[in-house]
């Protein structure tokens, strides 16, 4: 073991940093949106309407970049607005969600 003078550190990345699916907006198909977000995140349809109602909203986080793809592609072929993004690194200041 060396003395603490002498000690390095290393910050480790990770390849695949998690993600966040963000409905962004219903579109006109609201009925269609809130049976995708069902199949999603496994929540009720009553808290899926919700969901929809809130846009926009994040409705998954900590996905892997396949994952997070996938659920944006399930989301856009319901005719919604949708996007993914990486999750910010703790303590990453970000913007408040309007």
């Amino acid at each position: 073991m060396t003395d603490d003078k002498s000690a390095e550190h290393y910050a480790l990345l990770c390849d695949d940093p998690s993600h966040e699916v963000v409905l962004v907006g219903c579109g006109p198909r609201q009925a269609d949106v809130i049976l995708a977000l069902r199949k999603l995140t496994g929540l009720s349809l009553w808290h899926c309407r919700d969901l929809a109602r809130q846009a926009p909203v994040t409705v998954l986080e900590g996905l892997g970049d396949y994952e997070a793809r996938s659920a944006v592609s399930m989301l856009h072929s319901a005719d919604a607005e949708a996007e993914w993004r990486a999750e910010p690194e703790p303590g990453e200041y970000t913007a408040p969600s309007p």
